[in-house]
């Protein structure tokens, strides 16, 4: 079979791998019917240190079950499912809290080690009891892109809201333009807030924003940010802020821009070991939270929102491609050419 292979920054290719198979009693072998590039991706795609082996890309997929081991009992061969980034046993305490992304028997499918990517052909699914969710569609269904979004970005968004407190009436602002800060918009307008200002420079995406709820565009960066979000809230700031980008300057200004009281949900990968303007989040009393979103906790929540057309978190991707356009879909999401790339294997 096929997969996507990163060697080093930059380095990405296509290669013939061994064939997914079942290795524990409890995995799955899901035939990848789509997957996509993530920003968190693109980390990687410009820092990798170079390795022999190569690092198997990707963490977000739906697929078909073509085989499952002897005590996998929710799922069965021929089932459509969607395959969270991360893999968990759906048992522990951390899972019946709702936090798959800490499961003491998880991991992160596309980081390494001696769990695949999902930019393949195939790949195996460890602990599929707790990790897949079943889909009662079509495995090319017209909703497909949508229900991708579930795998990730969507689930993501929604975790920043959530962590933020969005409720009706709130004022939200959105760090970052990308596929997470767009889902992200999509959540905050779903639970009900009343002001969504999007942060963002690149003209297509707010522009998406702006259809898919934002009321507010700020394009300035910095201290001027920090400024006009104030004045669009009346002086005060935002109740809930959503970071979606993970860079110490936008932390920075996720924590500025919040009202005292406020809280800032942090879900884009950050990339400094320390957070920036704890003290000024200490005397404003502003909750700073977040972290991997446990995606498969929310499955059933936003799925019938997308069965029913109410949300169309789908509309992130703009640019298709098989396997072996996938080294290209790196380069377009690195140069800001794309917001968030297909793939179908």
């Amino acid at each position: 079979m096929r997969a996507t292979v990163m060697f080093s920054a930059g380095d990405v290719r296509i290669q013939d791998v061994p064939d997914a198979r079942i290795v524990e009693p409890t995995d799955a072998v899901v035939r990848v019917t789509r997957a996509c590039i993530c920003g968190s991706d693109l980390w990687p795609y410009t820092s990798l240190e170079p390795t022999a082996a190569g690092r198997r890309m990707g963490h977000e997929a739906i697929g078909v079950v073509e085989d499952v081991g002897d005590d996998v009992r929710t799922v069965k061969a021929g089932d459509v499912v969607v395959m969270p980034f991360a893999f968990s046993d759906g048992t522990c305490a951390f899972c019946h809290e709702g936090l798959h992304t800490a499961c003491v028997h998880g991991g992160f499918f596309g980081s390494g080690g001696n769990v695949d990517g999902a930019q393949a052909e195939a790949l195996r699914v460890p602990l599929a009891d707790g990790t897949l969710f079943a889909l009662a569609v079509g495995d090319d269904d017209a909703l497909m892109p949508s229900l991708l979004t579930l795998s990730d970005v969507l689930g993501t968004g929604h975790h920043a809201a959530v962590v933020a407190r969005v409720a009706p009436g709130r004022r939200v602002a959105v760090v970052g333009d990308g596929a997470v800060g767009l889902c992200a918009v999509i959540a905050a307008k779903r639970l009900g807030a009343e002001q969504i200002i999007i942060m963002g420079r690149h003209a297509d995406r707010i522009a998406l924003a702006q259809e898919l709820g934002a009321t507010d565009v700020v394009s300035e960066r910095g201290d001027e940010a920090v400024e006009r979000v104030r004045a669009l809230t009346g002086g005060e700031g935002a109740h809930s802020v959503l970071e979606c980008v993970g860079l110490a300057q936008s932390t920075l200004t996720a924590i500025s821009i919040a009202r005292p009281g406020g809280a800032v949900g942090r879900v884009g990968v950050p990339q400094e070991e320390a957070m920036p303007a704890s003290q000024p989040a200490f005397f404003a009393n502003v909750t700073v939270g977040g972290g991997p979103a446990p995606v498969r906790a929310y499955i059933d929540e936003l799925l019938p929102d997308i069965l029913e057309g109410r949300i169309e978190p789908g509309r992130v991707f703009d640019r298709t491609v098989d396997l072996d356009g996938v080294p290209d879909g790196y380069r377009a999401m690195n140069d800001r050419e794309s917001i968030k790339v297909m793939v179908r294997p």
